[in-house]
């Protein structure tokens, strides 16, 4: 991390934290075609493609694109033209993307020998390509990136680990998350992790995330993040309660109803304002958010973690 005092930190299991990252995703995960492939070209296609896009629909764009113009030797030698209409007719996005893709084509060829450059900083040099594909294309075809850090992966870093709004920080927090030599698999983690499990609405259990035992958002209910509008004031809503049940049924493992009761805050009475109806509402939004489950079988119901 940068040298001076911060006020966050990543956990100190930091080879679990990746290993859990990285099992989770070769599991199981989003089975895009260019994921399949380290041809650089064909990579920097799919990234140049998404920027507009989303995924599910680039794909037929994708492989369309590649039967017509296979190499950068065939693109360049492509009519401008007919890229810029291909582009349009499969709703891609603007039209100088299009323009830029087979300019840089033109330059794999002519400036190196028809070989793609493989670090960022080279890649950088290729028309329209900045530093974010630039990164994208150095860690996918050739495993030799840099920590990707776009939205998804501030959203995750934000509320897994308290990183704060800081790009800086989240720089470092990407960078010392990552492990040496694996930008290829970890980039695609991390960004698959943002995607279907840390969205805006987090699916945390139902997509089986990896770092919940990790998470602070996952623990206190506040899932708050740069992308996502600022929350309610914290302390005494129902998302610190929500919090507090989840940690507390983690430590115990379940509770009878009234004791959970008492022990998420002092002023709980049975039959008060701050009583049953009270945490029977709030665990009635964490057991349809699947987090909870309620044993209601005996005379005093039992609360515990959803297995």
């Amino acid at each position: 991390m940068t040298a001076g005092a911060q006020e966050w930190a990543l956990p100190d299991d930091l080879e679990g934290v990746r290993e859990a990252l990285i099992a989770w995703y070769e599991a199981d995960h989003r089975d895009f075609p260019w994921r399949q492939t380290d041809d650089p070209y064909a990579i920097l296609v799919s990234e140049v493609m998404s920027q507009q896009t989303q995924l599910g629909r680039v794909v037929d764009a994708w492989e369309a694109f590649l039967e017509r113009w296979p190499t950068t030797a065939a693109l360049a030698a492509a009519d401008r033209a007919d890229v810029v209409s291909f582009w349009t007719a499969h709703s891609l996005g603007y039209n100088n993307r299009a323009k830029y893709l087979h300019e840089a084509a033109q330059q794999v060829e002519s400036e190196y020998d028809g070989s793609f450059p493989d670090t960022p900083d080279e890649l950088q040099e290729l028309m329209g390509v900045g530093p974010y594909t630039a990164n994208a294309v150095a860690s996918f075809a050739f495993n030799n990136g840099e920590a990707v850090v776009d939205t998804n992966v501030k959203r995750v870093l934000y509320r897994a680990f308290d990183v704060p709004d800081d790009d800086g920080a989240f720089e470092d927090a990407a960078t010392d998350l990552m492990p040496a030599g694996r930008s290829r698999v970890w980039n695609n983690a991390i960004m698959e992790l943002g995607g279907v499990a840390c969205e805006q609405t987090p699916r945390c259990d139902e997509a089986g995330c990896p770092w919940r035992e990790w998470c602070g958002a996952y623990a206190s209910g506040d899932f708050t993040a740069p992308d996502v509008p600022t929350q309610p004031s914290f302390e005494g809503s129902r998302r610190q309660f929500r919090g507090r049940v989840i940690a507390t049924l983690r430590e115990y493992d379940e509770l009878e109803f009234d004791t959970l009761g008492h022990r998420i805050r002092v002023d709980y009475t049975p039959d008060g304002e701050y009583g049953r109806e009270w945490l029977e509402g709030l665990l009635a939004d964490l057991e349809s958010d699947g987090l909870v489950e309620l044993d209601r079988d005996g005379t005093s119901p039992v609360v515990r973690l959803h297995r």
